[in-house]
Order: C-alpha cells, then sequence, then structure tokens
C-alpha cells in the first residue's frame, strides 16, 4: 500500500512537469511554424514577431574552393526587408526531424530543411534555433543554418510536392 501511495505521489508531481514540457514543446513548434509562414506569404511583421531582440544569425556553408565559411549576419533588418520585397516566387521552406530540447526558459531547435522558390529546389541544410521565454512566449534570439546544393536526402512525401 505504501508503494502505491509514493506512485500515485510521484505521478501527480510529475505529471504536471511533463504538461509543460509539451505545452512548451507545442508552443516552440508554432513560433517555428509561424516564421515560416510569414516567409511564405512575404508578411516581414509575422515574420519579425517572433524574433527577440537583440537576434543574431549566421550560415555555415562551403565556398566556391569547398572552404568552410561562416557568415554572421550583421542585423534581422537585411532579412526582413528580403521576406518583404515582393518577389515572383513564394519561398517555401520545409522542415523535418524536428528536435526540441528545453532548460527551463532556454530551448533549442534542430531540424532538416529544404528550401524552395515557387516549386524550384535551391538549397538544404539544417536549421539551429536558440529561444528563451519571454513575458509574451517563447522567441528566437539566434538563428543559424548550413547550407548546401547537393548530398540532399528530402523525404518524398516533401519533394512530391514540387513536381
Amino acid at each position: 500500500m505504501r508503494i502505491l501511495n509514493y506512485l500515485l505521489l510521484s505521478a501527480l508531481l510529475v505529471f504536471p512537469l511533463v504538461s509543460k514540457a509539451q505545452s512548451d514543446q507545442e508552443e516552440i513548434k508554432s513560433v517555428i511554424a509561424r516564421l515560416f509562414t510569414g516567409m511564405q506569404r512575404g508578411d516581414s511583421a509575422m515574420v519579425h514577431s517572433v524574433f527577440s531582440k537583440p537576434v543574431t544569425m549566421a550560415t555555415a556553408f562551403r565556398n566556391r574552393d569547398q572552404q568552410p565559411v561562416l557568415r554572421q549576419e550583421g542585423s534581422i533588418q537585411s532579412f526582413l526587408n528580403a521576406v518583404g520585397t515582393p518577389h515572383d516566387e513564394v519561398w517555401n521552406e520545409e522542415i523535418w526531424d524536428l528536435t526540441i530540447r528545453i532548460d527551463g526558459d532556454l530551448a533549442s531547435a534542430w531540424c532538416n530543411f529544404a528550401f524552395y522558390r515557387g516549386k524550384t529546389f535551391s538549397h538544404c541544410g539544417v536549421n539551429s534555433f536558440h529561444l528563451h521565454r519571454t513575458a509574451v512566449g517563447w522567441k528566437i534570439f539566434h538563428l543559424a543554418d548550413s547550407r548546401r546544393t547537393a548530398d540532399c536526402v528530402i523525404p518524398a512525401a516533401i519533394t512530391s510536392k514540387y513536381k
């Protein structure tokens, strides 16, 4: 009987923590989805709403000589300008294998992606997000990605959407 009471008490103490973690995970997924929806719609205000102040952005890639390069963006403004400037093709960034880790008010999210301009494949890689909890919810304070045009293993469900 004592063991049963201990197990019940343990479950009652752990359940709210698990529930909170699931809620945080869903909110973080929503923040990331909002970023890509804003990009798809060309809505720089929507994109801007998911970022914290300040925010840093970086891209890791290989240059023409196949040397590794890390390009750090000077500000988010150029990204917002690019999103908000009308362009003929919709920007579709498809993600999969999203993994989220949370410790208190800090979270990281990692996912594979493929970027398409309209129906045309542009590049693939990995997105790495760092987020923090604010008074109004989770916000991205750092976004880094890798980029390549070859050796992309994109799920068939995604590639079939762009044929």
